[in-house]
């Protein structure tokens, strides 16, 4: 195991249609991550603190341009046939150099956190306060929480929603018996994050937390292997225990009040970067942060 891990740290995730896309070492670690060992093993702190050593080494590798060997025209390449498949019009629709080598991406990071183009991402009802547009390009995980509770056993039931936990005890009793709605950021998606409300940013936190713990009710539904979906399937989980970043915006709206966009960094995915500031003014759609190196999950 450690002999792979070596090996990945010198390589950018290669492109592959599945649900393991862009995070090798979740790749490496999905057996155990659907069992009870599993879980306490990935929740250990010990053990957390040299996966982070690990991950920041990873890190290093992925801004530089060494990790750019993945951006090309090869079937398992981000720039190929199969991969521009699913990012359709990617050109028209991210700002690349088509003409340039890796399209003018720096590094593999500088790829994944690419930009749209100038005009792309249109604001839906900009000046209606009424309104809650969406913070990301995202897929729809659930139906909405209501009433949202201080504390739930997230670790038995596997799919509710603990605040005392997701807030890491920030502004808790602001939102209990409020509404918890998560949405999915695969790793082609776009992973910058925008503000789905007019209003002030009231406080940002950064929350350190577990990498490759998933949820062991989630774990292993294909009786025959592996299951690559356990980790998909953990998000309302991992809500609590992943590495994540909140930011509390006051909305201008006094009926929506204090919100919270939670970003949760998904196992090796543990970048979570904040590029607004406490007392700062945001609209809609002005950018909030980003995620690197990975698929993720976030919430209101």
């Amino acid at each position: 195991m450690f002999e792979v891990f070596n090996d990945l740290l010198s390589k950018a995730p290669a492109w592959r249609n599945d649900d393991l896309t862009g995070i090798p070492f979740t790749a490496v670690l999905v057996g155990p991550m659907g069992t009870k060992s599993g879980e306490r093993i990935f929740l250990n702190e010990k053990v957390n603190v040299q996966f982070k050593k690990m991950l920041q080494a990873w890190a290093v590798f992925l801004v530089s341009p060494a990790s750019r060997h993945v951006l090309n025209t090869e079937d398992d390449g981000w720039l190929g046939p199969p991969a521009q498949k699913v990012m359709k019009n990617f050109v028209g629709t991210f700002r690349c150099s088509p003409t340039e080598p890796y399209y003018g991406y720096k590094s593999w990071d500088d790829f994944f956190t690419r930009q749209f183009r100038p005009g792309l991402r249109q604001i839906m009802l900009p000046d209606d306060d009424k309104v809650i547009n969406n913070p990301c390009e995202s897929q729809v995980l659930q139906e909405p929480t209501f009433g949202a509770q201080r504390r739930s056993m997230f670790w038995i039931k596997g799919r509710s929603y603990s605040l005392i936990h997701i807030l890491d005890n920030h502004h808790v009793s602001d939102f209990i018996g409020g509404t918890v709605w998560q949405a999915f950021l695969s790793a082609s998606s776009y992973h910058r994050w925008h503000s789905p409300v007019n209003g002030m940013i009231e406080d940002i936190f950064s929350v350190p937390g577990s990498y490759f713990a998933a949820s062991p009710n989630e774990g292993f539904s294909n009786p025959n292997g592996h299951d690559q979906t356990g980790i998909i399937r953990s998000q309302t989980y991992l809500t609590a225990v992943a590495t994540r970043m909140l930011i509390f915006i006051r909305a201008d709206n006094e009926d929506i009040g204090l919100m919270c966009f939670v970003a949760v960094g998904m196992v090796e995915v543990s970048s979570c970067e904040a590029s607004i500031q406490v007392g700062q003014r945001v609209k809609k759609g002005d950018e909030l942060g980003m995620f690197h190196f990975g698929g993720s999950s976030h919430c209101l």
